[in-house]
């Protein structure tokens, strides 16, 4: 399945945002915003099959820093793949 890479892109921006949002919040209540880092992460690897792209990604999704390096790194792989065809 062809990725859409702008897309994943887009949501990677929303993703990150969540995520410079949680570690401001420092011991504030941060539960909601946790769960909605929880289901975007889910959702972009249902929605871009990121398992296809990246073997390991399903394991290492718990750790958010890790998730959106290795999406960075789909991007790259497919941006790369997309002018070489």
């Amino acid at each position: 399945m062809k990725l859409n890479v702008q897309k994943l892109k887009e949501t990677l921006k929303y993703l990150e945002s969540k995520q410079r949002e949680l570690k401001k919040q420092n011991q504030n209540d941060t539960r909601s915003l946790e769960s909605m880092i929880k289901y975007l992460k889910k959702d972009m690897m249902e929605q871009h099959d990121l398992s296809d792209h990246h073997q390991l990604i399903k394991q290492e999704i718990k750790d958010t820093e890790t998730f959106i390096e290795n999406v960075k790194n789909i991007i790259k792989i497919n941006s790369l793949n997309h002018f070489l065809l």
